[in-house]
């Protein structure tokens, strides 16, 4: 799974772009979103590397801190963006840490 950072994690200067070239149909692409401008460049995202026909899955998640899993939903029903959500289960069940 490629995890692209989004501008509102305040780490999109960490993403390598390179490694795009080197995802294929059986891998995962996922952005977290905090936010609707985060949504909106990850759909431009999207676009410009053809993501959703590149590889098995492009998730959105909302970020647990400060995006609504419902608004995200909306936006992407709304869109009809070729992107699966998924929560950060992990934050659900443990809060902060990463498992036990």
């Amino acid at each position: 799974m490629l995890d692209i950072k989004t501008p509102g994690s305040g780490e999109v200067g960490k993403n390598l772009w390179e490694n795009i070239d080197r995802c294929g149909a059986s891998d995962q692409i996922k952005f977290v979103i905090c936010d609707r401008q985060d949504y909106d460049w990850a759909k431009l995202k999207c676009d410009e590397y053809e993501l959703t026909s590149k590889v098995a899955d492009v998730l959105f998640s909302p970020s647990s801190e400060t995006m609504s899993a419902s608004d995200l939903a909306d936006w992407i029903i709304a869109d009809r963006l070729g992107v699966r959500m998924q929560i950060q289960l992990h934050k659900y069940l443990w809060g902060d840490q990463r498992g036990r």
